[in-house]
């Protein structure tokens, strides 16, 4: 008789377990924080993109305009220095 309602008792508890667990509904991580926010107020995909882009390029424009005031720099060097080269060449002769 005990072997009867231990076997019973192994099969029913995990049985009623996996009842309860299916029967409740699972909460998700966004009914967890309570911080959602309603769609209308959402940037959209294509507005992130664009303002991603636009930062893009302004960090572009800032490369291109180091890289064009460091050539001016160097190419005075250059000609200061060819100029230089001339001068002292000259006044040696």
């Amino acid at each position: 008789m005990l072997k009867a309602c231990v076997s019973k008792v192994v099969i029913l508890v995990p049985l009623i377990l996996i009842v309860g667990l299916i029967s409740t509904n699972p909460t998700t991580a966004e009914e967890e924080s309570g911080t959602t926010v309603p769609a209308e107020s959402r940037p959209c995909v294509d507005c992130h993109a664009f303002e991603f882009m636009q930062r893009a390029l302004q960090d572009l424009k800032k490369t291109a305009y180091n890289l064009d005031s460091r050539t001016e720099t160097l190419l005075f060097k250059v000609e200061k220095r060819t100029l230089c080269d001339c001068l002292t060449a000259n006044t040696l002769n």
